[in-house]
C-alpha cells in the first residue's frame, strides 16, 4: 500500500486500527455483507467503484489500481474501518434525504455545509464541463437535477446524489448532496460528512 502523509489524520487512524485488531471478522462479514476470505485474511470491500482487499488483523489495503483513493487517503481508510466496526448492509427505499433531515443533521449542518456543499459548489459549479467529464470516467448515473447531477454509489447499497448549479453574475454556484435514506443505519453524522468530502475529492482527482 502506498505511503500516506504523516499528518493530524494519523492519530484517529491509529485509534481505529487498534479497534480493528480486536474485530471478529466473521461477525463483521455477516453484518456488513463484506465477504471475508479466511485463507487470505482479508475483507473484500467496494468504495466509490474501486474494489479493495482489507487485511485483518494487521490492517493493510490492496487494490489492483495503484491510484485508488483509499490507498493514499486516510479519511477513506478510516471510513472503511468504521464500516467494518459499526456498519451494516442495507438497502434504501429509493428515497433520498438532505443531510439536515437525518439524525444529528441539524447539529452538524454547518461543518457539512462548509466541507461538502460549499466545496462542491465552488469546485464543480465553476467548471461544469470538467465536472461532467470527471463523472463520465466513473459508473455514476447522470440525473436531470440542477445544471449537472449524478447518482454515485459510495458503498454497496449506499448512494448519494450530487447536484450542482452553475454560478452567474447574479448568483454564486450552489450544490446539494442527498443521501439514500438507509444512510442513518450505518453512518454517523460525521461519517456522512466524510462521505461527501470523499466523493468530492475523488471527482476532483479525475478533473
Amino acid at each position: 500500500m502506498p505511503a500516506v502523509e504523516n499528518n493530524k489524520e494519523m492519530v484517529p487512524l491509529e485509534h481505529y486500527v487498534e479497534l480493528f485488531h480486536k474485530l471478529d471478522p466473521e461477525e463483521a462479514a455477516a453484518r456488513t455483507a463484506c465477504a471475508y476470505d479466511a485463507a487470505q485474511g482479508c475483507f473484500c470491500m467496494r468504495l466509490l467503484y474501486e474494489d479493495y482487499r482489507v487485511f485483518w488483523p494487521e490492517f493493510r489495503i490492496e487494490c489492483d489500481h495503484s491510484d485508488a483513493l483509499a490507498l493514499v487517503n486516510i479519511p477513506a481508510q478510516i471510513l472503511l474501518i468504521r464500516h467494518l466496526l459499526e456498519g451494516c448492509a442495507s438497502c434504501g427505499s429509493g428515497a433520498f434525504l438532505p443531510y439536515r433531515e437525518m439524525p444529528w443533521g441539524d447539529v452538524y449542518l454547518k461543518p457539512f455545509t462548509g466541507r461538502c456543499l460549499n466545496r462542491a459548489a465552488f469546485t464543480f459549479g465553476t467548471r461544469l464541463e470538467a465536472f461532467r467529464a470527471a463523472a463520465a470516467k466513473t459508473p455514476a448515473v447522470p440525473l436531470k437535477h440542477g445544471d449537472a447531477s449524478y447518482q454515485i454509489e459510495v458503498l454497496p447499497g449506499y448512494e448519494i446524489r450530487l447536484i450542482v448549479w452553475e454560478g452567474d453574475e447574479e448568483f454564486p454556484p450552489n450544490a446539494q448532496i442527498l443521501f439514500s435514506d438507509n444512510f442513518p443505519q450505518a453512518f454517523s453524522a460525521e461519517d456522512r460528512t466524510v462521505v461527501g468530502d470523499l466523493v468530492i475529492t475523488e471527482l476532483k482527482r479525475k478533473m
